[in-house]
């Protein structure tokens, strides 16, 4: 896809990642739709971005999502790029993760994502395809000890994001997934529940500019993933090794 005058939607756009690809979709010339809960930041990128419209959106209530894609309709004409990015964690040993914590993040982390595709999946089809790039995270290919229940939300994503790859094609849809490693964002700060892990030496943060330029780049080639996890530190089934270290 060539992204010069196409209308992209970001969610999870005041920060860190979600930001970062707003700025470089928004330098190959796309139209951007940044959505998120903090009114005031993707306010500021909007009238940083140029031809761009930030609308306040919680996630968690379908209402607020499909109201997102119908603003960005509305505005622009349609939607063409869908990034799923918008997501929070849960860094606690399994045995001591609260349901209602639980729920919350498979809310944003999983339903959220699903009730986004639902809603611009009609209108990707009536402008004859689209990309939809959704941010996973890399603890689904190691072993996360310490952030399972963050990481089964995410698993469940992937999972949907294959299904959703094999269901849209003949559409001329492509469903993509990112495995960001560990980056430098604002993610451990606002964590559901539990508390940042400590950095272990040697496994510097990716910058947020290093998942954006993975995303844009899924969004061009249409290719099923991009995974920014060093090889080393993924789980191999077969080989028996439960020892990687989990982060994000």
């Amino acid at each position: 896809m060539e992204l010069a005058g196409k209308v992209a939607i970001v969610t999870g756009a005041s920060s860190g990642i979600g930001a970062a690809t707003a700025r470089r979709l928004a330098a190959e010339g796309a139209t951007l739709v940044l959505a998120a809960r903090r009114t005031d930041r993707i306010e500021q990128l909007a009238s940083e971005l140029g031809r761009a419209t930030a609308v306040t959106t919680d996630m968690r209530v379908p209402g607020q999502v499909r109201s997102l894609v119908a603003v960005a309709v509305e505005a622009f004409g349609g939607v063409d790029v869908l990034v799923n990015n918008a997501g929070q964690g849960l860094h606690q040993p399994l045995m001591d993760v609260a349901l209602d914590d639980l729920v919350a993040v498979t809310e944003l982390n999983f339903y959220a994502p699903l009730v986004a595709m639902q809603a611009v999946v009609p209108v990707m089809r009536q402008r004859g395809g689209g990309s939809i790039v959704n941010v996973s995270s890399g603890t689904t290919l190691m072993l996360p000890v310490g952030t399972g229940a963050y990481a089964a939300t995410k698993a469940a994503l992937n999972m949907m994001s294959r299904t959703a790859r094999a269901e849209l094609a003949f559409d001329g849809i492509a469903v993509s997934t990112v495995y960001p490693f560990v980056t430098a964002t604002e993610f451990h700060d606002v964590l559901r529940a539990g508390r940042r892990p400590e950095r272990r030496p040697g496994l510097e943060p990716h910058t947020p500019e290093v998942v954006a330029e993975a995303i844009v780049g899924l969004v061009r080639s249409g290719d099923e993933e991009s995974i920014l996890v060093p090889e080393r530190l993924r789980v191999h089934p077969e080989s028996g090794d439960g020892d990687a270290p989990s982060r994000r």
